[in-house]
């Protein structure tokens, strides 16, 4: 069986713990190869070499630092078939899907060039008498980064493109689900002219995570995940003096409204629910038709659509239009939920549960599914599904529907479809979440803005990408400063004489 392995100093290094996962095809359910899981020597290992390069790397101007940069988003373009190719053999999505993926964090690269206008201090003059004062953005130090399977391109780049072009050294421990990727991205950061050691990739499972936090030298800690781990990470990162920012779990909600394009709201819901197998903290997975006419329509328009949905492996083409989801677990899970729904009462108007595919009869493949009259205090609508599941919550109400937005725990993204002005500036301003869609079903902001969202969705006060990420990963240090400009005597100043 082939082994993956971690990339330290510059170097693919065999993995040392005798602990291994398995990287399983999803399409076919079989295990491709190995992925070495850290031990907390091996993770310190990586630290010690971050901690000796990363002063030396500070010290580079930020123009250069950006140059590097520059130079991995040609690397990106050069490679994007390659790398499109690599992460839908281990994740599962289709190739269109796997170069989102990857344009998405590239962006946040390209975003990361502009750093040495992101990192000037201010300056005030004759702040008082001969003194000056003025600020500067310093380089944490070591950082690092713990991320999800379901971007295993975009959200590293979105954490190790700003902590390095901020002059930070940046150890990345991936998902072991699908790590390949990672480790091509810290080949061509280097490619790029980064020196070795500045940006590593250590794979593992909780015994890597766990040393991460605890390890003194490491200075900051990004997680995406779930929200159970972004709440132990984030408690016990700060109980341990880092500066700590994590990303939960999430479910997202759409209301559409009487006056809304129902044809556009339904392609917007079967796009937003069903791409990339559901798997994405942006999924939309509850829709709020308001009234029971427009709930009526809106069904009526998504049954055809979703049984159109064609469900394959991404060698298929092109036309594919989400792949099977990650893992037999995750499989299983979400058919447990599932069944939860048809237990609890809801109406599945849309059955995925028989979906097989000749051929592939062991993928982790699931079928489309649709709840129609779902209700608040049902599992599938008060958890995080993560997978092709749209839940239909009946609204009598504009009101009942933003309250139903309002009071749910998680707080990542919702949107609202509706002709009307007035009503859609009212949500904009009233919905107590993050990111907000108007007639747009995944509001995911560009790389010049911030992305993250509110309440159980997240755990810090800073979040992704654009001009929070350079505050995240610098620290900022004030100087006061005062020169003499007494008389000299006797080539030293006469500091009485400035009395």
């Amino acid at each position: 069986m082939t082994e993956l392995t971690h990339y330290i100093d510059g170097k693919h290094v065999k993995g040392t713990s005798g602990r291994f996962a398995n990287v399983f095809n999803p399409a076919t359910g079989e295990v491709q190869y190995v992925v070495p899981l850290a031990s907390t020597a091996e993770l310190a290992k990586a630290v010690e070499v971050a901690a000796r390069v990363q002063p030396e790397w500070a010290a580079v101007n930020p123009q250069r630092r950006a140059r590097v940069m520059m130079k991995f988003v040609d690397l990106l373009n050069r490679d994007m078939d390659k790398l499109a190719e690599a992460l839908s053999r281990e994740h599962g999505k289709t190739i269109p899907d796997a170069k989102g993926d990857v344009q998405r964090g590239l962006e946040v690269v390209e975003y990361c060039i502009g750093a040495p206008q992101m990192l000037k201090g201010e300056f005030t003059d004759s702040a008082g008498p001969g003194i000056d004062m003025y600020s500067m953005r310093q380089a944490l130090g070591v950082t690092a980064g713990i991320t999800p399977f379901n971007f295993p391109a975009m959200i590293p780049m979105w954490m190790f493109a700003p902590a390095i072009v901020c002059g930070n050294a940046f150890i990345l421990k991936p998902s072991e689900r699908d790590p390949s990727v990672p480790l091509m991205l810290a080949e061509l950061m280097e490619e790029a002219g980064l020196p070795k050691g500045i940006l590593q990739v250590v794979n593992g499972d909780k015994e890597a995570v766990d040393a991460i936090i605890e390890h003194p030298v490491i200075q900051s800690i990004g997680f995406v995940g779930s929200t159970p781990i972004a709440e132990y990470i984030y408690g016990r990162g700060c109980s341990h003096g880092k500066r700590v920012q994590c990303f939960g779990g999430a479910k997202n909600h759409m209301i559409i409204m009487p006056d809304a394009d129902l044809d556009q709201a339904a392609d917007a819901l079967v796009g937003a629910g069903y791409g990339a197998a559901g798997e994405r903290c942006m999924a939309i997975s509850v829709a709020l038709p308001v009234g029971e006419e427009t709930a009526d329509r809106l069904i009526e328009k998504l049954i055809p659509r979703i049984e159109k949905l064609k469900v394959g492996p991404f060698t298929a083409g092109d036309d594919i239009d989400y792949g099977p989801v990650v893992t037999g677990t995750a499989k299983q899970n979400i058919l447990g939920l599932v069944q939860s729904g048809l237990d609890q009462g809801a109406e599945l108007v849309v059955d995925g549960r028989d979906f097989s595919l000749q051929g592939y009869e062991n993928g982790f493949f699931v079928g489309p599914h649709l709840f129609d009259r779902v209700k608040p205090d049902m599992d599938i609508y008060k958890k995080e599904i993560f997978g092709p599941v749209l839940s239909t919550v009946r609204a009598a109400n504009y009101e009942e529907a933003i309250n139903l937005a309002i009071d749910h725990e998680y707080g990542n993204g919702t949107a609202i479809f509706t002709r009307d002005g007035d009503t859609a500036r009212d949500f904009a301003n009233r919905i107590n979440i993050g990111m907000v869609g108007i007639n747009v079903p995944i509001p995911v902001p560009l790389a010049y803005h911030t992305f993250g969202g509110w309440k159980k969705s997240v755990f810090g006060d800073l979040n992704q990408h654009g001009p929070d990420a350079f505050k995240f990963y610098t620290r900022t240090k004030t100087i006061t400063s005062r020169w003499p400009s007494g008389i000299k005597e006797g080539g030293v100043f006469n500091f009485k004489a400035m009395d």
